[in-house]
């Protein structure tokens, strides 16, 4: 590398922090008891680790990428930050100020939007103390802490996609659906009619704007 040439990675200490600072934020809202809710989060915790890492750290995914697509794009420079963002690349509008601006708000608004939904999910599970909860966030979907995780993992695609997290996003989105069709199972045990008649009302991941 010559001292021309921009590298905008490296920063180690960002991604410790960033890296820590999410898994004690999810770990806050949803706490693993079993064992299949154990291997759920170790998935997510290796998307964080894998994202993050390419985000600050070293560009894997864009470094691999290079090798293989240097001649189809040439500005693919693997250690500028632009080039991080591979939906721009490759639709060849990464110098584009209006897309990168644009590609944030979206990202940032889908991750934002699965914060507020984990966040008010966890707040009506903490203070029903084991009861079944139905109203509230819980009025609308029966997973919000779920649906939140898959807003946070596809804001994070758009903003950085890497193979890695590309690879991950549709094994976590089975295990968390797996997982929640298993606590379904659990509450109509427990719950029997009330939560049967609840379950038939109210949709798993996406609420029925309209019958409503």
């Amino acid at each position: 590398m010559n001292s021309n040439t921009v590298y905008d990675y490296g920063f180690w200490n960002i991604v410790l922090l960033s890296i820590g600072f999410f898994l004690l934020f999810v770990l806050g809202f949803i706490q693993p008891i079993k064992k299949v809710e154990w291997k759920s989060m170790g998935v997510f915790i290796a998307f964080i680790v894998a994202l993050f890492t390419e985000m600050f750290g070293f560009p894997l995914t864009v470094y691999l990428l290079t090798g293989i697509l240097g001649n189809r794009y040439p500005s693919l420079n693997p250690f500028s930050n632009r080039s991080g963002h591979l939906w721009l690349v490759f639709l060849g509008i990464e110098n584009s100020d209006t897309a990168f601006v644009l590609i944030h708000v979206v990202s940032v608004g889908l991750i934002v939007g699965g914060v507020i939904l984990m966040a008010l999910g966890w707040q009506k599970i903490h203070k029903a103390k084991g009861k079944l909860v139905t109203d509230g966030i819980y009025g609308w979907i029966r997973h919000p802490q779920y649906l939140g995780i898959f807003l946070l993992m596809i804001g994070f695609l758009i903003q950085w996609p890497t193979i890695a997290t590309l690879a991950m996003c549709p094994i976590l989105t089975l295990a968390y659906y797996k997982l929640g069709k298993k606590e379904e199972e659990y509450l109509r045990q427990n719950f029997g009619y009330i939560y049967t008649e609840y379950e038939r009302k109210v949709p798993p991941f996406f609420p029925h704007f309209f019958q409503r």
